[in-house]
């Protein structure tokens, strides 16, 4: 009898998940997935219009509603988060917003905690109040106050893991298992995971969110966002995207698909200096402290530890020294690739004092933006 062959692993999954599928057969040679720049498609009869319309035919008729680019990146994200669909939008707020819009009803609920991304907290509190939907925010680790938090008209739960800038790892199966007792949905945003150290729907999240300008795109050279879950949870964030339309364009897609054929290598990198380099910070006489999740130190440490495969390349950390001080020092003596992704001093928000910095050792981009 011959033997089941082995799971592929992040590395084949990156690099050849969706680059074969749904090709057209003059397409099918192409070692890499052409970008299909336009706008249409041709029907080549009306029986096929008709069967298009009647749902008996799978293609692609206008650029808002699909892309077979868009296609194969969206079949190899899925792919290596383990999950059977995934949509592309124009950037993680795009994701993140036409999500909220498409699950939550007027006057609705939702939970999220005290560490999201600030644009994602404007959203809620500016744009989603505007709908009458109420947010209630929490802290990250304590899940006695999310069961509080939770109401019977309450819709879904969102946060980040690790979160934005003090990366706080929630524990996701936890979570799930408080919200699935109300019926709650749990939206984790993995931007800073990605799917190599981190697969939030296997620890049993309803959708996952990712900003693919970060680590998927890999080369600063893309905006783009994605949604990934089952086809039934994907289902009414994809008809919200046929009506609002914040699709991604077919070659910011082709960039992503190329960007995550070499995930899984760029990660192992990341997590290695990432390491090594929150080690040397926490050591440092000037440092006063380090948020890292493969620090012992990090108040998430063992949730990081039993849930991820490694810590990512985002290190942050709060100088030993006062607000000026640590201007002249962030701003005279980083490189000018890493001055070009921290926040200048004129967007530091009035109270948030002491201002940590956010350092990539392993890419030039930083995500305090």
């Amino acid at each position: 009898m011959s033997k089941r062959p082995p799971e592929a692993g992040n590395s084949t999954r990156a690099v050849h998940a969706g680059e074969r599928e749904r090709r057209e057969r003059d397409l099918l040679d192409a070692l890499t997935t052409p970008i299909f720049q336009t706008a249409t498609f041709r029907f080549s009869s009306g029986a096929d219009v008709r069967a298009y319309q009647e749902g008996r035919l799978s293609r692609e008729e206008y650029g808002r509603y699909g892309n077979p680019t868009w296609r194969a990146t969206e079949q190899k994200l899925a792919a290596l988060e383990g999950a059977e669909a995934a949509a592309l939008f124009a950037s993680g707020m795009a994701a993140a917003t036409t999500t909220f819009l498409a699950l939550l009803p007027a006057g609705g609920h939702m939970v999220t905690t005290n560490d999201c991304y600030r644009r994602t907290r404007q959203f809620c509190d500016e744009y989603l109040a505007k709908l009458g939907v109420e947010t209630t925010v929490i802290e990250p680790s304590d899940t006695k106050k999310l069961a509080d938090a939770l109401r019977d008209d309450t819709t879904l739960f969102f946060t980040e893991s690790p979160a934005n800038p003090y990366l706080r790892v929630i524990d996701v199966p936890e979570v799930v298992r408080v919200c699935r007792a109300r019926g709650v949905t749990v939206i984790i945003d993995s931007t800073f995971a990605t799917p190599v150290n981190h697969r939030a729907l296997g620890d049993g999240a309803d959708l996952v969110i990712h900003s693919a300008t970060k680590y998927l795109g890999g080369h600063n050279d893309l905006l783009a966002g994605a949604v990934v879950g089952s086809e039934e949870a994907l289902g009414p964030v994809r008809k919200a995207v046929g009506v609002l339309g914040p699709v991604i364009d077919p070659h910011a897609a082709y960039l992503l698909l190329r960007g995550m054929k070499t995930l899984d290598v760029r990660m192992e990198r990341h997590n290695e200096n990432g390491q090594k380099v929150a080690e040397f910070l926490e050591a440092h006489p000037r440092v006063r402290r380090v948020w890292y999740p493969g620090l012992a130190s990090h108040p998430d440490h063992d949730v990081a530890r039993r849930l991820m495969s490694g810590f990512g390349g985002v290190v942050t950390f709060e100088l030993d020294a006062d607000f000026e001080t640590t201007e002249r020092s962030r701003w005279s003596r980083c490189p000018s690739a890493c001055r070009s992704g921290t926040r200048p001093p004129s967007s530091a928000r009035p109270g948030a004092s002491p201002t940590p910095w956010s350092a990539s050792p392993a890419a030039s981009k930083t995500p305090m933006t």
